[in-house]
């Protein structure tokens, strides 16, 4: 199955919309391979810098409104930085970010689980977190050995928790819970979750639903966070 390309990472709604889409993998979901919903499109790769960064400073409010100006273009924005470090620590999640694509055939590349859920990976497809989008990054809700993946306890997470992500220009993107949702993966919303966003915003995807029977996992799990203002 092959992808339109949009022009930009800003979300997949166009190609979406056509319905051609493929599906992203999340290897160490089960015992075996589970995919993560449908995925967005195939498109240009993170040309943002990377590197190593600390923690500075939030992003600033933004500017009073404006009469003639959409609102979405008063929504609060950053420049492109490549995310290095995320940050939950209402519970107790600090991970270093990889910066992941897609493989040829459609699948999202995916870190290898080492027995301890492996690092949370960007999909450097869709926009820095902080950029105009959705940002999406997912990781691993278990790990070998019977280990918690890095992703067990997002279900905790309710409205109003901050998500920090450090990026490569020293800045911090702040993110604010909005709310969590559980999919089938036969029914994934794929517009909802990766389509064009008028400001910034974050998703973060996990499996759930595991089905002793199979040893798989039949669900997702999807966190929807905004730039705190």
């Amino acid at each position: 199955m092959t992808t339109k390309k949009p022009g930009r990472r800003g979300g997949l709604l166009a190609s979406a919309a056509s319905g051609v889409l493929v599906l992203l993998s999340l290897a160490g979901c089960a015992s075996g391979t589970a995919d993560v919903g449908p995925s967005p499109s195939a498109s240009a790769s993170a040309s943002a810098e990377a590197g190593t960064a600390a923690p500075s400073q939030a992003p600033s409010a933004p500017p009073a409104a404006t009469p003639g100006v959409p609102a979405e273009e008063q929504l609060p924005v950053l420049g492109g930085s490549a995310p290095v470090t995320l940050s939950i620590p209402s519970i107790g999640v600090r991970t270093d970010l990889l910066h992941l694509g897609l493989r040829d055939n459609g699948s999202l590349e995916v870190p290898e689980d080492t027995g301890s859920g492996a690092p949370a990976s960007w999909y450097n497809g869709s926009p820095t977190p902080g950029e105009r989008g959705p940002s999406v990054m997912l990781g691993h809700v278990n790990a070998l050995g019977g280990n918690a993946g890095v992703f067990a306890d997002l279900r905790k997470l309710t409205p109003g928790t901050e998500i920090d992500i450090y990026r490569a220009d020293g800045s911090t993107a702040v993110f604010t819970v909005e709310r969590g949702a559980l999919y089938s993966k036969n029914e994934f919303p794929t517009v909802e979750v990766y389509g064009n966003t008028p400001g910034a915003e974050l998703r973060l995807i996990t499996c759930d639903g595991y089905d002793p029977d199979t040893g798989l996992f039949d669900d997702n799990y999807v966190i929807y966070a905004k730039l705190k203002a």
